[in-house]
Parts: C-alpha cells; structure tokens; sequence
C-alpha cells in the first residue's frame, strides 16, 4: 500500500488546485467599462488572484491589494501591500486608507473589481471615528481568544469599521462593483467572508452585542460605547446604493471537497464527504472524527474500507493557555488521542491557505501512533492539548505539515483515511 502521508498530501494538493485563482477568475471577468477600471482586494490569496486577474484581464486598469505578510505574488499592474495576520498592524491600516482613496471620486461609467478572500478581516483595519487602531487589535484578539464562530466574529467586527460591512463598496458609488469571492465560510455566505467590505449583511448592531455576551466578548469601555450608539450601525443590504454591484464566489470548500474525493478515487480508495460546513470547538470536532474512524476501523461502518472521510468547514479555538497551536493542529490532536493504537488509521488537518494559528504549518498529520510517539519524546498529548500547545506536540514527532502559502483559501481541510 502506498505512503499514507503522501497520499492525504496529495488529496490537499487536489482541494487546493480546485481553488486556483487562474481556473477560476477567467470564468466570471465582467465586461469592460466605458471608464476606468479599478482593482482592490483583500486576503491571504488576493494577491494571487490580482495576479491570476491580470493575465485575463487585456484592457486598462490599476490596483492595489493587501495580503498577508509572505503572501505576495507578482503584478505588473497591481500594487501589493503585505500586512499582518491575524492581528492586524499599521500596514493593514495604510493598506485600507489607501484602498478606500483609490475607490473615491469614481463615476458610474467605472468599473471596481473586489477580489476578496479569507484573512481579509484582519488585514483591513479601519476604525470607526473615535477609535484606534489599539482598539481593533484589542478587539480582534478577544473574539479570537473567544471562540466565538466566524459569523458573531464578523458581526462585531464591521460595527466597529469604515470599511467593512459594504462600507467599501459604498465608498465606490456611483461605479458598478463585482466582487469575486474565493470563500472560506461554511455555508459560502460572501458577506462573511473578510466581513464583507462589499458585500452588506443583515446582522445589526443588537446581533453584535447579544454575540458578545453571549461569548463572553471583554471589549473596552470606549468600543462598548461605541456599539451601543447608533453610529455604528453597518449598512443595509436594502441599501439602494448597492443595486447593480454583483457577487461571484469563485471557489469554496464544497467544490474543493469534491475534487478532493476525485483524487482519493484515482488512487483506487472510495471517498465520503461528511460536510463542508462543520463548525464548533476544535477539539470537540476532533473527538467526533475520531468516533467516526473507529467505527469503520473497528466495524467497517458506516463506510466500507478502505475509506477516505473528508471534511471541512471553520472550527474555533477557546484559549486556555498562551502556547502554540492553531485549530487544525488543536483538532488532530484531539483526533490522534481518539484514535490511539489504531494501526490502520491515519489523518491529515490543514488549512487550505498553508497557515494554521501564527506558525508556518498548514497543520498536521496523525495516526495510531501519534500519541505513543509524543510520549516517547517526553510529552503528553493530553497536557499538551490542555494548554493549546498543539504546534509543539507535532513538531516534537516530526508530523507538522508544511506547504508553503498556497495562494488561495477555502477554509479547513480534512482527510482521515482508514485502511
């Protein structure tokens, strides 16, 4: 049988290469404007797709993007900014203030052309008068601590921004906006994805709120005061300014899952997909997986084996303890103590974009053995997944995954194959 890493690696490969920008922004261009044409975006994969849009695109046009740091791509048209995630930083800051410039004084015979992916949020801060951008970085580090779901994340997060929430595209009006979306959200809800800087969604200033207590959100006085004022309020989408503008998600999970179990297929293993959109707690997920493997391993049920069982969708991480991780790396390990001793099971979980947490790992691997090796080198996987110290506990046994930014990013990726 051949190499069960290689072999979950190249399923990743396959789910990653359905998200290419350059197969995907060729199929949605919008027709040329008798005016200008202006490119903006923000993501871990929008300078790949800026790049992806300019071999496509023969007309004029200039643009300006942010990315994270290490992120970039080549443009000859398009300015690249590089900027910090996922705390934001005072080059996301310049990168919004410069973006919102370029998209002022526009006209209705111009074109803008969004190219918006996962990450986007926190490489665009802009806060609301009154605030700082101290504020923002406080503000994301307590949803992010919180474990609160990417939808009451964004919620609170464009109440607090001139740029988020369809606040972008408004500051385009009159000029005709197309947004192309590669999304990392379960359920592809585009107004979700980088908290919607042109894309308006519905959720108001008491969802904020009612999500911040109901996770237990310790934001500061002045933002609290903020939230509850009608200033913050986010625009409608029944705003009439955003008539006209369109909305394209060019990618997303379920088709990267799809060619993901193409793949499995080619290599002669049956493949299930068990959800796209599976959210919650990491090591809670991590737990359910690891129920579902032992019983096709133990029973040969639900699946027959041999099996690869896919997923996907966006989990969360309550900070217990300042340590290294990311919630790939949280959920394998809480999967590897599921499965310990199983021989004939084996997992892989990494976020499509090629970065889990602040580290360089798109995640990890895992197998039967994965829990014995770790207390062979001195640790114990349950301490260690206690203090959120994942990236340590892998990186110990050698079983990180390390691809490199892979330029696009629809959300978490995971493939458990059971032999």
């Amino acid at each position: 049988m051949f190499d069960p890493k290689s072999f979950l690696a190249s399923i990743f490969s396959a789910a990653v290469a359905a998200a290419n920008p350059d197969r995907m922004i060729r199929d949605y261009l919008p027709p040329r404007p008798t005016g200008r044409t202006i490119v903006i975006g923000a993501g871990k994969g929008s300078a790949q797709m800026a790049s992806a849009f300019e071999r496509a695109w023969a007309a004029p046009m200039e643009g300006l993007v942010v990315t994270r740091y290490g992120f970039g791509a080549q443009c000859e048209r398009t300015e690249i900014i590089e900027a910090a995630h996922p705390v934001p930083d005072a080059a996301g800051l310049n990168a919004s203030k410069r973006i919102l410039e370029k998209v002022s004084g526009l006209t209705a015979d111009d074109l803008v052309v969004a190219l918006i992916s996962g990450g986007g949020s926190a490489l665009l801060p802009s806060p609301a008068p009154g605030l700082t951008l101290a504020d923002e970085i406080a503000v994301n580090e307590a949803l992010l601590d919180s474990g609160a779901p990417i939808m009451a994340m964004n919620a609170v997060r464009k109440h607090l921004s001139t740029i988020k929430g369809g606040r972008l595209a408004l500051a385009a009006h009159p000029a005709k906006v197309v947004s192309l979306i590669i999304c990392d959200i379960p359920g592809d809800n585009p107004a979700l994805v980088a908290s919607g800087p042109t894309v308006p969604d519905p959720a108001d200033r008491a969802d904020a709120l009612n999500f911040i207590a109901t996770y237990d959100v310790r934001l500061s006085a002045r933002v609290m005061a903020h939230l509850n004022s009608a200033v913050a309020d986010a625009p409608s989408p029944s705003d009439p300014r955003f008539v006209g503008n369109e909305v394209h998600v060019i990618a997303s999970a379920a088709v990267s899952l799809e060619a993901a179990a193409a793949e499995a297929r080619k290599h002669g293993v049956e493949a299930v997909i068990l959800s796209d959109a599976i959210e919650g707690e990491a090591r809670e997920v991590g737990q359910v997986h690891a129920a579902i493997a032992r019983e096709v391993a133990i029973r040969n049920r639900p699946f027959p084996k041999p099996v690869v069982i896919l997923s996907g969708g966006e989990t969360t991480v309550t900070l217990r303890a300042k340590a290294k991780g990311g919630r790939n790396s949280e959920l394998l390990l809480s999967f590897a103590l599921g499965i310990d001793g199983l021989s004939s099971v084996s997992a892989l979980a990494a976020d499509t974009d090629g970065i889990d947490g602040s580290e360089d790992n798109a995640g990890a691997f895992a197998d039967g053995s994965t829990v014995a090796r770790m207390r062979g080198a001195g640790l114990d996987a349950r301490a260690m997944l206690a203090g959120n110290n994942a990236w340590t506990a892998f990186d110990a046994v050698g079983d990180l995954f390390v691809p490199g930014p892979t330029g696009t990013n629809v959300n978490d990726f995971r493939a458990i194959f059971v032999r």
